[in-house]
């Protein structure tokens, strides 16, 4: 039986959950950084900062060791942004190189600022607005050297991506593959818990039996989601069970029916003067009754309980076949009864082990080929049928047993003999076999106990 997969329950939660998790933490530590950023509570990317690493990579020495400023593409679209771009540079020896206008208040500076790794200079909130200033000393071509700007300019976009990347490599990554790795651990548990009343309505559906009526899932530790569905699938097996209940009903009533017209229909055909055809229709006629007597001990098996009591099987399989005798005789058949055991105690329904027994004759009768010999034999826990007819090919033996299923062999049964015979046997705790006859033909073999026997 293929087993149908769907999407998981846990994982499908565990997806979920590390995405939304991701997204809320990423979004939760951009905006912590983005106030600290605008507050300047920590470091940040500054304009200035990348004005200075352009005037650094421009700045060298010539062949005499004089500090000197290249006119380098960077610096060049650099003074294209800001067209105000003014800076001063010097090293610890006191020599420097400016360009552009120089704020006086910013000219001489540097020089106090030798033990500064770097500094932003500017003015109280209230001031009048003055111009700004950002230092640092750096290594360049012309050695270490302090670099003094005004602000303005623009952080390149590769900036601000790599210092993201660097936060969420350094940040949000390994505290979301902690939440990820507990959300992985605890999900499944979770899950596995909160469906628990769900896994026991899944063992009941497991056990319900098409025979046994009135069964329902409980809603014990079912969760409220889950309850509709749980509910819906109740109300669908009363549905069922009060369709079974009217199938039956009708059937039961209409074997009931059919028995009336049966026995006058008989007795009006043995009022007929003998012969071949009074034969015939007495014979369909039987049929007719045989098939509404096994739609009232089909309905009658599932409906109650067989009464157990103390029978033997030799005794049964006596009594049916003497009664049969006449028909198979007067059918062609020549009719045989065997037993290796004087008694065959056994516990059961007598009435339902005959009519189980007196299906299989007619059986052989109606499908024995009108011809050789039927033979009823009895063992202590066994009783069989065997005929010499055209037999049951072996890719249909075990399909025979259901319900209304008929072989390709002209017969006229309703299909309901075999079916009856099986759910009989079952009562007694017992198998049915069909095997070929020693003598061609087919032999079904009824053997008790032995089921309990396997347990």
């Amino acid at each position: 039986m293929n087993r149908i997969r769907g999407k998981s329950l846990r994982w499908l939660l565990v997806s979920r959950l590390v995405g939304l998790q991701a997204l809320m933490l990423t979004g939760l530590v951009l905006t912590i950084v983005g106030v600290l950023w605008g507050g300047g509570y920590i470091v940040s990317l500054e304009p200035e900062d990348e004005t200075i690493n352009v005037i650094e990579n421009a700045i060298a020495r010539d062949q005499a060791g004089v500090m000197i400023v290249r006119d380098t593409p960077a610096l060049a679209r650099q003074r294209a942004r800001m067209p105000e771009l003014w800076f001063l540079v010097r090293d610890k020896d006191g020599h420097r190189v400016s360009q552009g206008d120089v704020p006086p208040e910013f000219a001489r500076i540097g020089d106090a600022l030798d033990d500064v790794g770097q500094a932003r200079l500017g003015w109280n909130i209230g001031d009048a607005p003055r111009a700004t200033a950002r230092m640092r000393w750096v290594g360049s071509a012309a050695g270490r050297v302090q670099i003094l700007t005004g602000s303005g300019g623009a952080v390149p976009w590769h900036r601000f991506a790599a210092a993201i990347a660097t936060l969420f490599l350094s940040a949000v990554l390994p505290i979301l593959a902690v939440m990820a790795l507990t959300t992985l651990v605890a999900t499944p548990i979770v899950v596995r818990r909160a469906l628990l009343g769900l896994g026991h309505a899944a063992a009941q559906a497991k056990r319900i039996d098409t025979d046994k009526r009135g069964a329902r899932l409980t809603l014990d530790q079912v969760p409220n989601e889950i309850v509709p569905l749980v509910v819906a699938i109740n109300d669908a097996l009363r549905r069922l069970d009060e369709g079974f209940d009217r199938r039956q009903r009708f059937l039961v009533d209409a074997a009931h029916e059919l028995r009336t017209p049966i026995a006058i229909l008989q007795t009006r055909i043995e009022s007929t003067e003998p012969g071949p055809q009074t034969a015939r229709l007495l014979e369909d006629v039987r049929r007719l009754s045989t098939l509404a007597d096994q739609l009232l001990d089909t309905e009658r098996l599932k409906q109650t309980a067989a009464p157990q009591s103390d029978i033997d099987l030799v005794e049964v399989a006596q009594h049916v076949t003497s009664d049969l005798a006449p028909l198979a005789i007067a059918a062609g058949y020549e009719i045989a009864f065997e037993s290796s055991v004087k008694q065959a105690p056994l516990s059961g329904d007598q009435g339902a082990l005959e009519r189980a027994l007196a299906n299989l004759i007619h059986n052989a009768i109606e499908y024995g080929g009108r011809r050789g010999k039927i033979v009823v034999s009895v063992t202590a826990s066994s009783v069989s049928v065997t005929d010499e007819g055209p037999g049951i090919p072996p890719n249909d033996r075990e399909r025979v047993f259901e319900p209304f299923y008929r072989l390709n062999n002209g017969s006229r049964g309703a299909g309901l003999g075999l079916n009856l015979v099986r759910e009989i046997v079952r009562l007694h705790d017992g198998m049915i076999d069909i095997q070929d006859g020693p003598n061609g033909g087919t032999r079904v073999t009824m053997a008790f106990g032995i089921r309990h026997a396997q347990r």
